[in-house]
């Protein structure tokens, strides 16, 4: 592979947004072109913090760079990561994917058919934690995970950020998809609770997965808890793992006759977002397929969408 650095591009420059521009700036794989947002004014301050272009419109973008992060609200995927694609820019669409599994399915359709990379921003996959999950966590047997959050703050004339969707779409699904990776499995069975409390959608859900190859999982989200937690725990026949996302920790469980052996589990800090990014640019620079492609990530929306109308159901 040559050293040449990928011209890429920010579309959208809001909370999550900004670090993408931050990153990329900081990699020695990226040329950090230039941002673009809708609001001038909030991409001007992004842009001047890292020394990048402020282009006025999306086709000036996709002229100058070869991929592209879309980091604008889920119901404008669509509409923007589209655009770049059939303009035969690679793109990083943030999580979910889409709005709709009809809109993730013309994606991954579109990127076929123009021949480009599209990666989806799980970025749990590329959390120091789960990248040692993968290589111990053999036949899981069950799967307890917990991701809770504080109520976002609200924007003026806006709800605020994330909870246009439920709770489902905005965090659990980071769980669903790394769940779907480890089982490797079809779904058996579906069985979920969830209530909206500050939102119109659910705010708080719990949801058990029964799979086919006999694993179970029980996964908890909430946006209006007063804690910060990502925590997931894997059992398996004769070893547990218990780790820590937030804190990139974890201790590993092992029985060993009549006891139980304990030990702490080796993991290399770093920024999981920073990860994501340069493997994302890695894979355009090879070519090669992403960690968190189209298709999977639609997969994961797919049993989003099947948890959320059978909420809906439950509440008829």
């Amino acid at each position: 592979m040559s050293n040449r650095k990928i011209k890429v591009g920010v579309v959208g420059t809001g909370s999550l947004g900004r670090h993408h521009t931050r990153i990329y700036a900081e990699l020695d794989e990226a040329d950090l072109v230039g941002v673009y947002d809708t609001d001038m004014e909030r991409a001007r301050e992004i842009a001047g913090q890292h020394g990048a272009h402020v282009f006025s419109s999306m086709d000036e973008l996709m002229e100058a760079v070869e991929a592209a992060s879309v980091v604008v609200p889920t119901d404008l995927h669509r509409e923007v990561a589209g655009e770049l694609i059939e303009r035969g820019v690679h793109v990083l669409i943030e999580k979910p994917i889409a709005a709709s599994t009809a809109e993730a399915e013309e994606l991954v359709g579109l990127a076929r058919k123009y021949g480009v990379i599209v990666q989806v921003g799980h970025v749990e996959r590329f959390n120091p934690v789960l990248s040692y999950l993968e290589t111990v966590a053999r036949n899981p047997r069950f799967i307890e995970a917990h991701r809770l959050a504080s109520y976002p703050p609200p924007r003026e004339g806006m709800l605020p950020r994330g909870t246009e969707v439920s709770v489902i779409l905005d965090l659990m699904i980071h769980d669903l998809e790394v769940i779907l990776h480890l089982v490797g499995s079809p779904i058996k069975q579906i069985h979920a609770v969830g209530v909206p409390v500050l939102s119109p959608t659910e705010d708080i859900a719990n949801v058990r997965l029964s799979f086919e190859n006999g694993c179970v999982a029980n996964i908890t989200a909430s946006r209006i808890s007063p804690e910060r937690m990502r925590k997931i725990r894997v059992f398996m026949e004769d070893t547990y793992i218990s780790l820590d996302y937030q804190q990139q920790a974890g201790t590993l469980y092992r029985r060993a006759g009549m006891s139980i052996e304990r030990e702490d589990v080796p993991i290399e800090k770093g920024e999981p977002l920073a990860n994501q990014l340069r493997s994302f640019i890695g894979c355009v620079a090879r070519r090669d397929a992403p960690v968190v492609s189209g298709e999977h990530a639609a997969e994961a929306l797919n049993l989003a969408v099947d948890i959320i109308h059978q909420l809906a159901e439950g509440a008829s």
